[in-house]
């Protein structure tokens, strides 16, 4: 059922029909822009479960061809992800080597990995967040390396990530929120670190935890609303001045009090 929901939005966002819909964009923007670089029309109605895509070309959008493009690649990036992260917090080869298989057997995943859906987008940025979370950490002892602020500013990507697919990314947050605040706390204890250096780390992790993954979200909503510009069945959640904007609305262009 949900691969009819969200390939629907897909096709809406290769035709630009604007939709209304109780998640985030990230992750039907992603969706749409698969089917779209491997040649879907965004023609099929997905009107019901069980129709036959026929002539229609949805394998870029599952991902089962054209370099395993989207979901199914997304879905099995979660394999490497979970062995780097036990690999990290462990430095246990087989505990790592152990969830690397447990994962690669389980069921669900295989089978989540391999529609039009949402959970494959999703996992892949939380797993991705906690990884970086945790090559961050590992790098403490050269704060402010080049790797240290390149796995800092990519958790703040994947934070943005998870929370653009759905908003049970909050939990991922929720998860770095209280690394850091304990990161941070652990640095005020220590009394060889001057106030001045303390504050460094302070603004580093409001740029790269709160301020990139905000701007990040925001650009995510305009570039949906950007896209979106054709009348379609979302129009009636907006305001008379917002319908004004989309062309084939009856009220495109015209002129409307505040």
């Amino acid at each position: 059922w949900d691969e009819t929901h969200f390939g629907k939005m897909g096709s809406y966002y290769i035709n630009r029909t604007f939709f209304f819909d109780v998640h985030p964009p990230l992750g039907k923007m992603l969706i749409g822009l698969a089917g779209y670089l491997s040649g879907y029309d965004g023609t099929f109605p997905f009107q019901k479960p069980g129709d036959r895509y026929e002539q229609h070309n949805y394998i870029g959008m599952r991902g089962v061809r054209l370099c395993r493009l989207f979901c199914a690649f997304l879905g099995s990036c979660l394999v490497p992800f979970a062995y780097l992260t036990v690999l990290e917090l462990s430095k246990s080869l087989p505990a790592a080597l152990l969830t690397a298989f447990i994962l690669i057997f389980d069921t669900g995943c295989i089978t989540l990995s391999q529609y039009i859906l949402l959970d494959p987008i999703l996992m892949f940025f939380l797993m991705g967040a906690v990884l970086s979370m945790v090559k961050c950490n590992s790098c403490a002892d050269r704060p402010f390396s080049a790797s240290w602020w390149f796995w800092l500013s990519l958790t703040g990507v994947s934070l943005a990530g998870a929370m653009g697919v759905k908003f049970v990314g909050l939990f991922v947050v929720l998860l770095v929120g209280l690394n850091t605040i304990y990161d941070l706390w652990d640095l005020l204890g220590n009394l060889s670190l001057s106030l001045v250096m303390f504050g460094k780390h302070l603004l580093a992790r409001v740029l790269c935890l709160i301020a990139l993954p905000l701007a990040l979200y925001t650009a995510i909503f305009a570039v949906h609303f950007a896209v979106l510009n054709r009348s379609g069945p979302g129009d009636g959640f907006f305001s008379s001045a917002f319908q004004s904007q989309l062309i084939g609305n009856n009220l495109h262009n015209v002129s409307v009090p505040e």
